[in-house]
């Protein structure tokens, strides 16, 4: 795979070349992350002997007609504190090379990919939680027909600045019934037939377990839509997989994902389900945490973007997990007694994920199972509920509002592999508001409160910023620990923000403290150590 990379990068630099920039389309983006480190003991903050951190990255895309190339440079001087050191460093982490038309479309370099829902096969790059797993290598696509479209990949996965022991495989072919059947394409039903394949090579090198050199996983899916009404479900299945996620039991993996919903205007319902059961899938076994992920485990309750909402955000249990989760939007009328001049948006979600009900086997000296699975039972053992009740009001031109309630259960122990947490149960209220003072100065502030009697206790949250014009920018937030049963640890965590923005370029400077905990986007987290510095954040795009 290195001289893929030299010749894919050689190859994009000659592609640019040989063509004048006006032929074709060049695009870009930057971004830079820096930190200031100052030891802080009473929040926990560290002793970083460099006491600065950078991450950074360029990205340059260009296409001309049916060719187009890309390459992402990127630099981690040293890497922010809360992503892996082995990030540490600077290059070519990215590059690729792409040919497509109407029937065929390759691309050798790197690469992202996912089949269906991401089941078997997903490979993306999440900056901010400092997930890679891009695929170096080849993909093929082909539209045999109409209606009939195959995919294929093979390659390694992006290790930090090498790459998984494993070769991935994997092929995915999907069928448009509606597109594929005569005179269907006239049905207001449609039709989407899709299924996968997918294996991991690695040497089977282990000296204590028999492993398979050779996993493999399918998947089949269907996507049924109609009008407001929409349905998709997906079953996929793993052979036996040991590793050290799963402490090396030869038990298959299985996932079940089904998801359905109806909507029309000021009005939507939707209902998601899951089951899952050791279907972690890396392409090296001794992997750990985020680290060559081959696929992906979607999680049901929703990415809370609310600053003491995320305090206790669920992340997906690969080792398993069952769950269901319900939403209903309805906006009531305009001009009615509710819904006022400007009409209310109301939002209800209800999340209930819990651990499967298994029997474990006394056989990890024999057969190795680990422990059967009742799928049709429930395990009362919790790991997450939720339940959010949201209000979006619109009193005039000038002022609107979010009021949001969330009642929660978090298992601490299992989510965030803690120890004597067990179930923490909390409250927490939202006001966010905006108040335009002016057509060009707008005034943002919100007030939250999290209760709970256990953990770390009551927090209370508040958040002013104004926008100066339509380019300056400078907010004041404070986290605040009232609550915590030590009291020398009853923080506040304060932070003071200001920048600029135009266009696509944003810059801003802080100073401030952040307490610990973990970042999850999409049930995928990475742990945020406690800081005290000044932040540099820069963004643009061309």
């Amino acid at each position: 795979m290195k001289k893929i990379q030299l010749i894919v990068s050689l190859l994009f630099v000659s592609v640019v070349n040989a063509q004048s920039l006006t032929d074709g389309q060049l695009r870009g983006s930057i971004e830079i992350d820096a930190q200031t480190y100052r030891h802080d003991s009473l929040i926990g903050a560290p002793a970083v002997p460099e006491k600065m951190g950078l991450n950074s990255f360029a990205q340059l895309d260009y296409t001309n007609g049916k060719i187009s190339a890309g390459i992402r440079y990127e630099a981690y001087e040293n890497a922010l504190q809360g992503y892996d050191a082995r990030y540490n460093g600077q290059g070519i982490a990215n590059k690729y090379l792409r040919f497509a038309d109407s029937t065929i479309d390759v691309t050798v370099g790197d690469f992202y990919e996912q089949f269906g829902s991401g089941l078997i096969l997903r490979s993306y790059w999440q900056y901010q939680l400092g997930v890679d797993n891009s695929i170096d290598g080849v993909r093929l696509k082909y539209n045999i027909c109409k209606g009939i479209s195959v995919k294929g990949v093979i390659g390694h996965q992006r290790y930090y600045w090498g790459e998984g022991a494993g070769i991935v495989r994997g092929v995915d072919g999907e069928i448009n019934l509606n597109e594929l059947i005569p005179h269907w394409d006239t049905i207001k039903t449609k039709i989407i037939l899709g299924g996968s394949f997918v294996s991991n090579y690695q040497v089977p090198d282990n000296t204590t377990y028999n492993v398979p050199g050779n996993v493999g996983a399918t998947a089949g899916r269907i996507s049924i839509n109609n009008g407001g009404f929409s349905f998709y479900s997906e079953y996929a299945y793993k052979i036996n997989d040991p590793s050290v996620v799963n402490n090396y039991i030869y038990k298959p993996g299985q996932a079940f994902l089904l998801r359905t919903g109806y909507s029309t205007k000021g009005f939507s319902f939707s209902v998601s389900g899951e089951s899952m059961d050791n279907m972690s899938f890396k392409s090296d076994r001794t992997a750990t945490k985020n680290d060559l992920d081959i696929n992906y485990l979607p999680t049901l309750p929703r990415d809370e973007t609310y600053q003491l909402a995320q305090i206790y955000p669920y992340a997906t249990q690969p080792n398993g997990e069952m769950g269901v989760d319900a939403e209903l939007r309805y906006t009531l009328p305009k001009e009615s007694v509710l819904g006022g001049k400007y009409g209310t948006e109301l939002d209800a979600e209800v999340s209930a994920i819990n651990a499967l009900d298994t029997t474990n086997l006394n056989d990890l000296n024999t057969n190795r199972l680990g422990y059967s699975v009742n799928y049709f039972g429930v395990n009362s053992e919790i790991y997450f509920n939720n339940t959010t009740i949201e209000l979006k009001h619109k009193f005039s031109p000038k002022f609107r509002m979010i009021l949001q309630y969330v009642d929660e259960a978090y298992n601490k122990d299992v989510i965030q592999q803690e120890v004597g947490y067990q179930i923490v149960h909390c409250n927490i209220g939202i006001f966010d508001g905006y108040y335009r003072i002016a057509s060009s100065n707008t005034l943002h502030f919100e007030f939250q409160e999290l209760l709970t009697k256990q953990d770390q206790g009551n927090w209370a949250f508040g958040m002013a910023e104004m926008n100066f014009g339509s380019n300056w920018f400078a907010g004041l937030l404070d986290e605040y620990n009232y609550g915590n049963p030590i009291a020398n640890q009853q923080i506040h965590y304060y932070t003071i923000t200001g920048g600029y923005t135009k266009n696509a370029l944003r810059v801003s400077l802080g100073y401030g403290k952040t307490r610990s905990g973990i970042l999850c986007v999409g049930g995928v987290c990475r742990q945020i150590p406690a800081s005290d510095g000044f932040s540099l954040s820069l963004t643009e795009s061309f």
